[in-house]
């Protein structure tokens, strides 16, 4: 299959639309708003660090064809042990972008990464129950279904349940 998107830093020419994703409960969709943020937040972030940091970071998720924004992903380190660091990812695209296979490579694309280029032995991810498109693209990217985690997430005034994902080192075939 061909490569549909590449990631790379978000650039200044992106932040309208990174800032309409995140903010516009339109653009976000139902299953990616959670409410409003500071106004001023996401470009005093990008300007102080360009939203990459040791714990945290986003990339822009860019179309092969024309280096298009079309979304992001994003990861921020958890512990799953006093000594077990894993890195938690997410996703999100613009409403007009989504179905055309960008999530799936996406989320591959940012596992191979996190493993190139940090020591952590495990990325995962998590949905909500009822978002089957973004269960079947995890899938697809080779992450494992490990279960419902109930009660979750805090969304549109509700606790709901989400899907957890993980995939290892192990699960990603080295190029070196």
């Amino acid at each position: 299959m061909p490569d549909l998107v590449r990631l790379r830093p978000i650039a200044e020419r992106d932040l309208d639309l990174f800032e309409r994703l995140r903010e516009d409960p339109a653009e976000a969709g139902e299953l990616d708003f959670f409410g409003f943020r500071n106004p001023g937040e996401t470009r005093r972030r990008w300007a102080e660090q360009g939203f990459l940091g040791h714990e945290a970071g986003s990339l822009a998720v860019a179309a092969v064809e024309d280096d298009r924004f079309v979304g992001e992903v994003q990861w921020h380190r958890v512990m799953q042990g006093p000594d077990s660091p894993c890195w938690n990812i997410g996703i999100m695209l613009l409403a007009a972008e989504r179905g055309k296979g960008y999530g799936k490579h996406s989320q591959r694309l940012l596992a191979e990464y996190l493993f190139a280029h940090t020591k952590v032995n495990r990325v995962e991810a998590s949905t909500e129950v009822k978002n089957i498109a973004e269960q079947r693209a995890l899938e697809w990217a080779g992450f494992t279904r490990e279960g419902v985690l109930r009660g979750a997430c805090f969304r549109a005034g509700t606790w709901r349940d989400m899907v957890g994902y993980s995939i290892l080192r192990a699960d990603v075939p080295s190029e070196a």
